[in-house]
């Protein structure tokens, strides 16, 4: 019995071919990034993927999963405990103790060095900041914070979570809501405000795993394309934005990209 190498033969040649093809983008996003006035990254939950939290969407993702009506804002008024439990199943259990990934650190660096001014994530797991980022708008929240349904004061998240009921205010016993949009909240008129104003002054946007699903964030990259920025986008499968919006698409996984972008910039800047 002969063996047909062929296909092996032609595989490893597409494969290579890809690879090239896949440093020359990130040579290009390196010089975009060298030469922005100013750069935005708008972050969705593809970025977080690496460091062990599922996405929400797709093969795997956690509303295959889960009804999302139990994540209403109405559903927690009227169940707080049910919905807390859930709550603290789903998002805090993996989230807390998750850790920044490559993608995470190589935005920080980005930013150390100037090149990147500021992050807009619709992402609530606070790896961002735990990375090291600055200037990073929550646009969904952030659940390092639960925030009193009664006088708005704000607490550690940290201090509350393992509680088996939905945990109350000491200061005034109203419940407190983990600081994160639910299905049926409004964004923040100043979060909303501030990410359209970073989109509008941007030069360059950097879309980094996001479906561009969810409104009204997916009207970020559309601002900024309005306002002539060009748009690169990293994600593992085109996206809403791909063919709408995106000037150059990396295709592959957000840590490992990010990560040679980065290194790219800082050598390349150092000289």
């Amino acid at each position: 019995m002969t063996t047909d190498l062929s296909f092996i033969s032609k595989f490893c040649i597409i494969s290579i071919k890809a690879k090239i093809e896949l440093y020359n983008l990130i040579n290009q996003a390196a010089e975009k990034i060298i030469h922005s006035r100013y750069t935005v990254a708008f972050s969705g939950a593809g970025i977080s993927v690496a460091s062990g939290i599922p996405p929400f969407r797709g093969e795997g993702g956690i509303w295959t999963k889960y009804d999302p009506q139990y994540f209403e804002y109405e559903y927690f008024l009227n169940h707080p405990d049910e919905s807390w439990m859930l709550t603290r199943y789903v998002f805090y259990n993996p989230m807390v103790d998750a850790e920044p990934n490559e993608a995470h650190y190589a935005l920080a660096e980005l930013q150390r060095i100037g090149k990147l001014n500021s992050i807009i994530t619709q992402n609530i797991d606070n790896l961002h900041q735990k990375a090291g980022c600055t200037n990073v708008i929550d646009f969904h929240g952030n659940l390092k914070y639960l925030v009193c349904l009664g006088c708005g004061k704000k607490y550690n998240s940290v201090d509350y979570y393992q509680s088996e009921k939905a945990p109350k205010c000491p200061d005034c016993g109203n419940y407190l809501k983990p600081d994160f949009i639910f299905f049926g909240e409004q964004i923040p008129d100043k979060i909303y405000l501030q990410s359209i104003r970073e989109a509008q002054f941007s030069d360059l946007l950097l879309i980094i795993g996001t479906s561009g699903e969810v409104m009204p964030a997916n009207l970020i990259p559309y601002t900024a394309k309005k306002s002539n920025a060009y748009v690169i986008e990293i994600n593992t499968k085109p996206s809403n934005f791909t063919d709408n919006v995106t000037d150059l698409f990396l295709q592959g996984e957000a840590d490992t990209i990010l990560k040679e972008i980065q290194y790219l910039v800082v050598n390349r800047l150092s000289k």
